[in-house]
């Protein structure tokens, strides 16, 4: 009876972390290259460039051409892009912004004059160059393997032959609805047959498909000086916008130099002002002087509470650094970071929190990445900033323009204060970071989300051990406001954990499991010792990481 008891123990296998794990997808691994983006397709694309031969980069701005034709809520070719690439045989990492200016006759005293008391949220007046396909000939001309027009050749097609629209899409799409009807170009395009197109309708956008055709043709110029740069002046003639053919013509992305943080043995990067990287830089500055070492109430607390800090510091201090001087280095010391450190009170939420005095130092996004089969990196994020953009489809163009001037302020003497030829405070960031040999791309989407999302998958990873799929999908908090003590916080963090948070005095606003007020990210990792190569898609977007090919029909 012993002898049967024994064998029958034996027979059973050990609990495993594969029979136990809360996270809901595996990480896709490969040796050849990936792609994550935010909607399958796009992917797809980017794994069969890389499969043609091209590299992370190439990868990358054809996933994003497909992005902007089957989820143009979010990005195109009217919005900017930021982008961090890291080269695999020299480990160099290089910046680029691709953020776009306000028109020159884009004034404070215009908008007074016409009775604005706050920058527009829509409209024409919240319209800046788009800097997007400025930033994609950059790169390419940099980064790139393949030739230029077979980038879009994916983006074409499905303009042309039309995409089953994906869950999630279709929900933001007819959230829409009335911002698209507004306009009489945006309506036309996309409200076919008077409404928003439903889960697994088919949809075509023929007028994109001809913008495309002519970058694909004609390069950059094609969209700030030929037939599309035309098309965007007739649009804001129409609507009594100041756009110049000037604004358009002499606009150039800059390529920068990544800020990056120490933390707890990895560096993070990030990219410089004007964007809000430098708040997850200075929000894991923050953290690394405090004991989080579990997802309980304290770990969380201490991250709201770091939030707190460093969002208060982001909305005072941040701007375009070509205007104003920004206390950039002050903001990343680690003194600074010490002295905010001890405002952290553990047994209470800070509902007002002012920014600091650092010293002084010498709505809806897509994010992608892709690793090439040498484990080149591209990290790169593309936006209209909210749904839609300005709510302004191009004349002729099928896509829309961007209302990312909606980010400045009026009040004269800020550092985000609007001006002619300056780029606005801006949401979106990507993000990469490395230790040893391995190297993660990542970036979640969602306005003032992604600073704070940023700085919770890292510590998800460094913190808490999780893979970068299990950092991706662990439950999230997200504060959008700037002071009080109101926080956003998804239902699957423990019915305990919120209870201590409320006790403290956090103020929480309990969301789906997978909520996309939180963002949807996407991350890739290679393995530098190994070959191996990481990918991951958040569950909160439409998304998927997907491989390149491997050569068993004889590709490359």
């Amino acid at each position: 009876m012993i002898r049967i008891i024994v064998a029958l123990a034996m027979a059973v296998p050990t609990v495993s972390f594969a029979q136990n794990r809360s996270q809901a997808r595996s990480m896709v691994i490969t040796g050849r290259g990936i792609v994550a983006t935010s909607q399958v397709l796009a992917s797809q694309a980017g794994a069969e460039v890389l499969a043609r031969g091209g590299s992370a980069m190439d990868a990358a701005i054809a996933a994003n051409a497909v992005l902007q034709v089957v989820e143009p809520m979010s990005n195109g070719m009217g919005g900017d892009l930021f982008a961090i690439y890291r080269d695999a045989k020299t480990g160099k990492i290089t910046g680029i912004n691709a953020s776009g200016w306000a028109p020159e006759a884009l004034t404070i005293a215009l908008l007074r004059e016409k009775g604005e008391k706050a920058m527009p949220q829509t409209g024409i007046y919240s319209v800046t160059v788009p800097g997007c396909v400025d930033g994609w000939a950059r790169l390419h001309a940099r980064f790139g393997r393949l030739k230029w027009a077979e980038l879009f050749r994916p983006a074409i097609y499905y303009a042309k032959n039309g995409f089953p629209v994906t869950e999630i899409i279709a929900g933001y799409w007819s959230d829409a609805a009335k911002k698209l009807a507004a306009d009489e170009n945006a309506r036309a395009v996309f409200l076919p047959g008077g409404a928003a197109p439903r889960v697994g309708e088919v949809f075509r956008n023929p007028q994109l498909a001809h913008a495309f055709e002519l970058v694909a043709r004609g390069g950059r110029d094609a969209f700030y000086k030929g037939e599309i740069a035309k098309a965007i002046l007739a649009t804001s003639e129409r609507l009594g916008g100041v756009i110049k053919a000037s604004d358009l013509a002499e606009y150039q992305s800059e390529w920068v130099e990544p800020l990056f943080t120490e933390y707890r043995g990895w560096k993070v990067y990030e990219l410089p002002p004007n964007g809000q990287g430098i708040a997850t830089l200075e929000m894991l500055n923050i953290m690394r002087r405090l004991p989080i070492w579990k997802p309980d109430a304290d770990g969380f607390h201490m991250k709201i509470e770091a939030q707190k800090l460093a969002y208060a510091d982001l909305l005072r201090y941040i701007g375009d650094p070509r205007f104003s001087k920004l206390p950039v280095e002050g903001l990343l010391s680690d003194d600074y970071a010490a002295e905010r450190a001890r405002q952290i009170d553990m047994l209470h939420a800070n509902c007002s929190v002012p920014p600091g005095k650092p010293p002084e130092g010498a709505g809806d996004t897509v994010y992608f990445t892709a690793v090439d089969r040498d484990g080149n990196i591209a990290s790169v994020i593309q936006s209209l900033y909210l749904g839609f953009g300005s709510g302004i489809a191009v004349e002729g163009m099928g896509f829309h323009l961007q209302n990312r001037g909606a980010l400045f302020t009026l009040e004269e003497g800020h550092p985000n204060a609007l001006a002619p030829r300056k780029r606005p405070f801006h949401t979106i960031i990507p993000g990469l970071m490395e230790k040893g040999g391995l190297h993660i791309g990542f970036g979640i989407m969602g306005g003032f989300n992604q600073a704070q999302a940023h700085a919770q998958f890292v510590s998800n990873v460094v913190d808490h051990g999780m893979n970068i799929q299990a950092a991706l999908e662990a439950p999230r908090f997200t504060k959008l406001t700037f002071g009080g003590c109101d926080v956003n916080i998804e239902s699957r963090v423990p019915g305990n954990v919120r209870e201590v948070l409320t006790m403290r005095g956090h103020q929480l606003k309990v969301l789906g499991d997978y909520s996309g007020t939180v963002g949807g990210g996407q991350a890739v990792m290679y393995d530098s010792a190994t070959g191996v190569k990481y990918g991951a898609s958040d569950p909160r977007k439409d998304g998927a990481a997907v491989p390149e090919p491997d050569p068993y029909f004889g590709n490359p």
